[in-house]
Formats: C-alpha cells, sequence, structure tokens
C-alpha cells in the first residue's frame, strides 16, 4: 500500500515538475509557478540516491530563489527555501557545514514567519529548525548515513551491505520526514488551485 502512494507521489510530482519546466518556457516570471517547481524538486528528491537528492535540492533551491527575485514577498516560497536549505544541511556529513544551512534555513523560516504571523506551519518549521543541528549530530554519530553517503573520511565498515543499507535509506526518510510531507501539501493544494489534473491511472487489464 505504502509503496503504491509513494509511486503516485512519484507520480504527481513528476508530472508538476515537467508542467512547471512548460510553463516556465512561456513565463519565466511566474513566481508561483517557479515556487511549485521548486517544491516538486523537492519532493522529488527524496526518491532519488543521497547525491541525486542533493543536486536536486540545489536545483529546488535556485527555483525557489528565483521566485523571490520576482516576488520578495512570496512567503511560500521563502519557507520552501527554509526546507530545501534544511533537507540540504541533513545530507552533508560535516557538522559545520551542515550548521550552515540550518541558520540559513532557520532565516528563512522566521522571515516566513513574519511575513505570515498566524500560519502554524512557518511556527512549527521555525521550532524545528532550532533543533537541526542537534538532530543532525545525533544521526551522524551514529552512522547510519555514511553508507548512504558514499565513501566519507569516517568510513570504517565497508563489509556491511544489506539490511544497514535499508537502513540508511529508512533513515533518510525520516530525515526528510517533516521537511517533505509539509512541501507535498503545499504542492498539493498550489496545483489544485492551478487546476493541474494528477496524473491519470491506466486501468487493471
Amino acid at each position: 500500500m505504502d509503496m503504491q502512494s509513494d509511486f503516485d507521489r512519484l507520480l504527481f510530482f513528476e508530472h508538476a515538475r515537467k508542467t512547471a519546466e512548460t510553463t516556465y518556457a512561456t513565463d519565466p516570471l511566474d513566481a508561483e509557478n517557479l515556487t511549485r517547481w521548486g517544491g516538486a524538486l523537492l519532493e522529488l528528491s527524496q526518491f532519488q540516491s543521497v547525491s541525486e537528492s542533493k543536486k536536486m535540492i540545489s536545483d529546488a533551491i535556485s527555483k525557489l530563489e528565483e521566485a523571490l527575485e520576482v516576488n520578495p514577498q512570496k512567503h511560500d516560497a521563502i519557507w520552501c527555501l527554509g526546507n530545501a536549505y534544511t533537507s540540504h544541511g541533513f545530507l552533508n556529513p560535516d557538522e559545520d557545514e551542515a550548521k550552515v544551512y540550518f541558520d540559513k534555513a532557520a532565516q528563512c523560516f522566521q522571515q516566513a514567519v513574519d511575513a505570515d504571523p498566524d500560519n502554524e506551519l512557518y511556527q512549527k518549521s521555525f521550532e524545528v529548525s532550532t533543533k537541526a543541528s542537534e538532530l543532525h549530530a545525533q544521526i551522524h554519530k551514529q552512522g547510519p548515513l555514511q553508507q548512504a553517503m558514499g565513501p566519507g573520511p569516517s568510513t570504517a565498515a565497508t563489509s556491511t551491505k544489506g539490511s544497514k543499507k535499508k537502513k540508511s535509506s529508512d533513515l533518510k526518510y525520516d530525515i526528510f520526514g517533516w521537511v517533505i510531507l509539509a512541501v507535498g501539501l503545499v504542492a498539493w493544494v498550489g496545483f489544485a488551485k492551478s487546476n493541474v489534473p494528477p496524473p491519470a491511472h491506466s486501468p487493471p487489464r
């Protein structure tokens, strides 16, 4: 059941990304479209390997920054950008480098809260961002992401495969959990507003 819903989400956000790309070709200054594009990339990043995730998150960041150049007051884009920075931070094994991303994320969440003080999602994101470094330290201390990250300075056990690899990918989903779910909800709402139909399922034969 979960796999089916994951697959549905993957299809939905891939469709969303392509639609945003097409819209961008005709109107590159549509901040709403750029925000949706960034959100879709952020969603899709969780289905990739760590290196691909990082690349996709970087793309999402550039789309969201572009949206904010068009409309600097667009608080959902600012909030989405905060999520992108948070995701990037968690995927970075270096504590100091990760902290730079977490700090940027906290600034974005603070700006989003300032722009829309009654938004509980923004408030919650800001609260969680203050604990991000602590959570990052716990996760990377246990070392489960090392394998998914590829060889790093502290990768000692390279022989353990299988279940450990599965654990690290499960953990990656947990880390992304709050970020991705929230971004997903915003993207779904955004697409519903713009009347983009979700991909149709072909009937079973």
